[in-house]
């Protein structure tokens, strides 16, 4: 299978590096864009190869398109042919929208996040039903996949899956300071930080059965959930997922 990676910016890389560590065959791998030096420099780490982008022939490959959302036009305006599969990242951009400028014979929009880097992302994806098991068989090498039944779905999962790790950043630069605020050292409370967002990852229960069992009757927890949602700290978290699925359908 030949896959071609039009972009070098971060999601690009990551996946790059997730699909080496997942053990692709990278000598399949193509990186494409228009900075010969950015693109010479991230093969050979990589160990796959590269291609700029103007004239470049996407027939009988897979093409994972990972540029800005914006870019499409531009890049579709460069590239020539038809792919057997494109799978966009581009986030707010249909599978609609991607047909009318990018041709290929099935079309996949998916939304990994940053953790793809580590085999540690969770992809949404969408698309025809074809490709479906091609899509899974190469986002499966950066982590979990989860099918969805829409693009209005994947505009959803944009807020949690692609936008996500910005606003769980907020939260542990948030919990971080609190220790330090209590007297604990820069270094110790990000490193219980770090910990704790490791331990809930491994609790596979309800979120609310997890909150109950460490919130016992006039304890430490009870006080300080108490002053969350006092803040209105549960609405806030929640209104910034609708604003971002509401984003996403505008660019």
């Amino acid at each position: 299978m030949k896959v071609s990676i039009i972009g070098y910016g971060e999601m690009a890389k990551a996946i790059l590096y997730g699909m080496k560590t997942g053990k692709f065959k990278m000598e399949n791998v193509e990186i494409v864009g228009r900075d010969e030096n950015k693109l010479k420099q991230l093969a050979n780490e990589i160990g796959c190869n590269y291609s700029l982008i103007d004239g470049y022939d996407i027939s009988s490959k897979v093409v994972i398109l990972a540029v800005k959302p914006y870019a499409l036009q531009e890049v579709s305006m460069r590239i020539e042919g038809e792919a057997d599969v494109l799978i966009s990242i581009l986030a707010g951009k249909s599978l609609v929208e991607l047909q009318k400028y990018i041709k290929a014979k099935a079309y996949i929009r998916a939304m990994p996040n940053i953790a793809a880097k580590y085999q540690a992302s969770t992809t949404a994806v969408t698309g025809d039903e074809e490709a479906k098991d091609t899509a899974t068989q190469i986002l499966s090498k950066i982590g979990d996949v989860v099918w969805v039944n829409s693009d209005d779905e994947i505009d959803m999962a944009t807020a949690i899956i692609g936008s996500g790790p910005a606003f769980l950043a907020i939260i542990a630069e948030a919990i971080s300071d609190g220790g330090v605020y209590t007297g604990l050292k820069r270094d110790v409370s990000i490193q219980l930080t770090k910990g704790l967002f490791k331990s809930f990852s491994a609790l596979n229960e309800n979120f609310s059965d997890i909150k109950n069992k460490v919130m016992s009757p006039k304890g430490t927890t009870a006080e300080g959930v108490y002053e969350l949602e006092k803040e209105g700290i549960r609405g806030k978290i929640i209104k910034g997922i609708v604003r971002t699925y509401e984003k996403s359908k505008k660019i």
